[in-house]
């Protein structure tokens, strides 16, 4: 059964973005950008790929689906319609028009419901890719999480998760440390 996994970076202080959805003040130094474009591909947006020299229809490693939040979907200064054009993706908003949005799939429902049904279709495995609130609404079916963790204190923003109090307890498997102090670890559900 495919799993859903929130791979995500955040601050020391526990955000994802800043209040305005910025991601741009993590510090990400070559070494660390090649070894997560090699290892999460899929990660990459499609529009970016080429500019870090990756093929755009690269096939899919880990991820064959992505889903968002319409925060995360919707950034102000950056929307791209299909951000990552290369997976089927999904957006879970109650505010935006599917008619608007043909990159993509706009879910107006329970998205652990959409989630549970992902799991039993034939493919690779899900990324929830943001943000906390959707994160929080679907706790219950993350089965991993990789976490990229930076030195760096936001002071304020979009929490990791949001909304909740719903002690879940996740076991470490794996921890991959960097030289500007930026740590990558796997969790699976305890």
């Amino acid at each position: 059964m495919r799993k859903l996994v929130y791979y995500i970076g955040v601050s020391l202080d526990g955000y994802i973005a800043g209040p305005g959805g910025e991601v741009d003040f993590y510090p990400t130094p070559p070494d660390y950008v090649e070894w997560m474009s090699a290892e999460f591909p899929d990660a990459i947006p499609t529009h970016v790929r080429r500019h870090v020299g990756m093929d755009p229809d690269l096939p899919a490693k880990n991820w064959d689906t992505v889903l968002m939040g319409r925060g995360t979907y919707v950034l102000p200064d950056e929307h791209i319609e299909s951000p990552f054009g290369h997976m089927k993706q999904y957006v879970v908003s109650s505010s935006l028009a599917q008619a608007d949005h043909p990159g993509v799939e706009i879910v107006a429902g329970d998205p652990a419901a959409l989630v549970r049904e992902l799991k039993r279709a034939d493919g690779l495995d899900i990324w929830l890719c943001g943000g906390g609130t959707l994160a929080s609404q679907l706790i219950d079916e993350i089965d991993e999480l990789i976490v990229k963790s930076y030195p760096i204190i936001a002071g304020a923003g979009v929490p990791v998760f949001g909304g909740v109090f719903k002690p879940t307890q996740f076991a470490a498997t794996r921890r991959k440390e960097f030289g500007n102090g930026a740590q990558v670890t796997w969790f699976e559900r305890a």
